[in-house]
């Protein structure tokens, strides 16, 4: 029974020098392999890794059969294999990084964090939402398609370097005019910053989703992207149905109430949901 004994003591030795610390330890890499997992399966990333687990099988065998050749070959491309997966996961790992920036983790060590005047940022913000709801309700009665993102915490400054910077304090006139179907930024995006109309015609880029309808325009598309690589809230108005339409976080929801509308976007801009 020496083969089932040794076991158990060895385990029994091992929980006698457990502490706290230890307990703390396998949480957090059993957090990190979560993270990684989740990470995986919701990214193009899931079909690399597989690819991966297929060569570290064929190296196993070929090990196993004594094929020196093909052995040694893969054991040469496993040794440069972390630089080709930094490189191959850079988009996977830049959206990971951005999302633990976006915590609340990451904005109370960041150093260029500064907390907000909240009653002023309603205040702002309720304003900007009553001018979006009336804006977009007439460029959906005409038809003419738009493309609002609302900077949160994620700045968009890459973004904005695509178009022209307007500045400008939020209208109905100007919104609509902007997105004239013959005006010079109405095939771009609108990026809005502090409460300020900030810049027009702006390139967003395209999500990556392949599962999605192939029904649905660049313009949405572009919407998803843009929710799927920030935290931003972005509005969308269809040119040839006038649906409206949010994207946040890689999700897109077209509304028929024009007041759910403005109840969601009260609670992704300002936390107030009714």
């Amino acid at each position: 029974m020496e083969f089932l004994s040794a076991p158990w003591r060895s385990f029994v030795s091992l929980i006698r020098t457990f502490n706290v610390y230890d307990f703390f330890d396998i949480a957090i890499v059993a957090l990190l392999i979560y993270g990684l997992i989740k990470l995986v399966r919701e990214s193009r990333a899931g079909q690399l890794v597989k690819g991966i687990a297929i060569i570290l099988v064929a190296y196993f065998i070929a090990c196993q059969l004594h094929f020196r050749m093909l052995s040694s070959l893969l054991n040469n491309f496993f040794q440069f294999s972390v630089f080709g997966l930094l490189i191959v996961f850079q988009p996977e790992l830049r959206q990971a990084l951005e999302k633990l920036g976006r915590s609340n983790l990451g904005e109370y060590w960041s150093a260029n964090y500064i907390k907000k005047d909240k009653n002023a940022y309603d205040t702002l913000y309720s304003e900007i939402i009553e001018v979006t709801k009336e804006a977009v309700l007439s460029l959906s009665e005409e038809k003419m398609g738009a493309l609002m993102v609302f900077e949160r915490k994620t700045k968009l400054g890459d973004i904005i370097s695509t178009g022209t910077i307007i500045k400008s304090k939020p209208s109905v006139p100007l919104i609509c005019n902007i997105f004239y179907n013959k005006a010079p930024l109405h095939d771009g995006a609108l990026i809005i910053r502090d409460g300020v109309l900030y810049a027009g015609g702006c390139i967003l880029p395209l999500t990556k989703n392949s599962r999605l309808s192939v029904n649905l325009g660049t313009r949405h598309r572009a919407a998803l992207g843009m929710s799927e690589n920030s935290d931003a809230v972005v509005v969308v108005v269809s040119e040839e149905t006038g649906a409206i339409s949010i994207a946040v976080n890689g999700i897109l929801t077209t509304y028929d109430d024009l007041e759910v509308f403005e109840n969601d976007l009260k609670y992704n801009l300002l936390g107030i949901k009714k």
